[in-house]
């Protein structure tokens, strides 16, 4: 078995909600909306997270694909957009890379494309949102830390994996895992089975692209990175995705800082809208 390099919204129409244990109930993993409210549902499927009244933060790839986004919802209720700034850094894989990677199985072209994308975007509201605390981005180094995971699309374990066509909306789930990758743009997790998984060990799917990587901070959730891509597990040119042995990568915010900080203090001016 090798690996594969897939954007969670790369085969998929969009970006999967937690893949869990095969050994713990799925109900151990079901979440209420409200236990994290900042959690932003973006158009179709992928999520984002409010970091401030005016301002979502999410992966670039899930803003991308929309010629526009108008609305997003934040706590259940509907938040019209102003402007969507993606960073400057960007880059969409050719499709031509994803075609001969399926067919071939190499994707390690893919890989290093991947590793060079600032895959960031900041969503600007049009009206602050006043009803949700916007959540806080971590600050220090997440390398050995325990993170929580969340998301809203297809489903399933770390034997079966999940379906790449499956529904991308369904019941919010959240689970954890440990860093074990934190370095320049990225923060990555790997997927264990037992006996070497945590309690409520979890990955992500193709669905859950732009949500966030949290860090407990006291006790607050702190978001350390955004969902973005991983490396499945692949036998010759099959994919299995959400099978125990993938890597799943997020863009690590730390990283960003400065041109997070920079938007959001000039109302959007020093960037370019799309």
């Amino acid at each position: 078995m090798r690996s594969a390099v897939l954007l969670l919204l790369l085969v998929s129409s969009g970006a999967s909600a937690v893949v869990i244990r095969d050994d713990v109930p799925d109900l151990q993993y079901r979440m209420a909306a409200s236990e994290f409210p900042a959690l932003a549902d973006m158009p179709g499927e992928g999520h984002g997270v409010l970091i401030a009244p005016l301002w979502v933060l999410t992966a670039a790839h899930v803003v991308d694909r929309h010629h526009a986004v108008g609305v997003v919802v934040v706590a259940g209720a509907p938040r019209a957009v102003r402007n969507v700034f993606i960073h400057p850094g960007f880059r969409k894989p050719p499709q031509t890379m994803i075609d001969s990677a399926l067919a071939s199985g190499d994707w390690e072209p893919f890989f290093e494309f991947m590793a060079s994308s600032d895959d960031i975007a900041l969503v600007q509201l049009a009206e602050p949102v006043l009803d949700v605390a916007p959540a806080r981005i971590y600050n220090g180094d997440a390398l050995g830390k325990v993170v929580r995971i969340m998301g809203r699309g297809a489903t399933g374990t770390g034997v079966t994996g999940h379906h790449l066509y499956a529904p991308q909306r369904t019941d919010l789930r959240h689970g954890y895992n440990k860093i074990s990758v934190s370095e320049d743009r990225w923060i990555g997790y790997r997927f264990d089975k037992p006996p070497n998984a945590l309690p409520l060990e979890a990955s992500t799917g193709s669905g859950d692209s732009g949500g966030p990587i949290l860090v407990a901070t006291g006790d607050e959730w702190h978001v350390a990175g955004l969902m973005a891509w991983k490396r499945v597990v692949v036998t010759g040119t099959e994919l299995h995705p959400g099978k125990y042995g993938e890597t799943v990568f997020g863009v690590r915010l730390g990283n960003y800082a400065d041109w997070i900080e920079k938007l959001i203090a000039d109302g959007g001016i020093s960037g370019t809208s799309r």
